[in-house]
């Protein structure tokens, strides 16, 4: 028994196969993009430090309150950068000597270069120095200056005002800080 074929089947058959044709040299000359995201600059994060413009009037309570509320801050501040995944944090137990030198000696916010000696030390491309200003137990203020350690240049400097001297309003400032970083620009995310 011979099959016959109807010109519609045949027709039908010849567009099946210009499509299973086609088909396949579209497939053939699509390409496969992957995107394989940079991973962020690493970066030393320093210990906040407190500047208080009134703290010749502290008692040993309010000192020790507030150098608590800055290790909280120090803390809060790269577990949230870390995060955020601007920067990749790195640990600073490595040149801990070197740091507490420094610290013995001056001001980690304002110590002319010292930072970036601390993040040389730590193969990393960013160091950021933090610093709390209390003005007043209403009126304080959080910085973070994130500085190239290959050339000192400032790639990032801001300041965020907080009001009441609190755990919570410290938290605050830090996560209002974090959130105004951005992505650097030659960084694909």
């Amino acid at each position: 028994m011979t099959a016959c074929r109807s010109n519609a089947d045949v027709i039908g058959l010849r567009r099946a196969r210009a499509l299973s044709h086609l088909l396949a040299a579209g497939a053939a000359l699509c390409t496969v993009s992957v995107t394989v995201d940079a991973a962020p600059p690493a970066i030393a994060l320093l210990d906040c430090v407190v500047i208080d413009d009134n703290a010749a009037y502290n008692d040993d309570s309010t000192t020790q309150s507030q150098q608590a509320r800055a290790a909280m801050a120090s803390t809060a501040l790269r577990t949230r950068v870390a995060q955020r995944g601007v920067y990749e944090v790195a640990d600073n137990r490595p040149v801990a000597t070197l740091i507490d030198g420094f610290k013995a000696t001056q001001d980690l916010s304002a110590c002319n270069g010292c930072e970036l000696e601390i993040g040389r030390r730590l193969g990393v491309p960013r160091v950021g120095v933090c610093w709390v200003q209390k003005i007043s137990n209403l009126i304080l203020n959080i910085n973070l200056r994130i500085e190239d350690t290959a050339n000192g240049l400032v790639v990032f400097q801001r300041s965020v005002d907080i009001r009441g001297n609190t755990d919570l309003s410290w938290r605050r400032g830090v996560d209002a800080l974090v959130d105004l970083l951005a992505p650097e620009p030659d960084v694909a995310h």
